[in-house]
C-alpha cells in the first residue's frame, strides 16, 4: 500500500499561481505512475495531469495544457503539479493517485490522497 499526503492548497485570486505537493510513502516501488485528479462540487472526480516515473512522460487534460506542469521529484519520492494562470473553474478539491500504468483512468490508480482544496476567487 502506498500512503499519500497532498499539502499546498489555498485560497488565490485569478491568475495567481499555486503549487501543490503529494508526499508518497510505503510500496512506491510497486507504482510506475502518478497523476492528479480534481473534484469540483457537484460534478464527477475528473483527471487533471498524469506523469510515469520512468522517462517522465506526462499527459494533461485539455482545460489545463499550457497552464499546468506535472513533475516528480524521484529523490524525495514527491509529485508537484504547478498551476499557473488559476481561473474560478479550477476550484476543486485536488487529489493525488498512485498506479500503474498511468493515464487518465481512474480505474488504474489504487492509492489516493486525502486531497487539497483549491479555491480561486474572481
Amino acid at each position: 500500500q502506498v500512503q499519500l499526503v497532498e499539502s499546498g492548497g489555498g485560497l488565490v485570486q485569478a491568475g495567481e499561481s499555486l503549487r501543490l505537493s503529494c508526499a508518497a510513502s510505503g510500496r512506491t516501488f510497486r507504482q510506475d505512475a502518478m497523476a492528479w485528479f480534481r473534484q469540483a462540487p457537484g460534478k464527477e472526480r475528473e483527471f487533471v495531469a498524469g506523469i510515469r516515473w520512468i522517462g517522465n512522460m506526462t499527459t494533461y487534460s485539455d482545460s489545463v495544457k499550457g497552464r499546468f506542469t506535472i513533475s516528480t521529484d524521484n529523490t524525495k519520492n514527491t509529485l508537484y503539479l504547478q498551476m499557473n494562470s488559476l481561473k474560478p473553474e479550477d476550484t476543486a478539491v485536488y487529489f493525488c493517485a498512485a498506479g500503474r500504468g498511468g493515464g487518465g483512468t481512474e480505474a488504474k490508480y489504487d492509492s489516493w490522497g486525502q486531497g487539497t482544496q483549491v479555491t480561486v476567487s474572481s
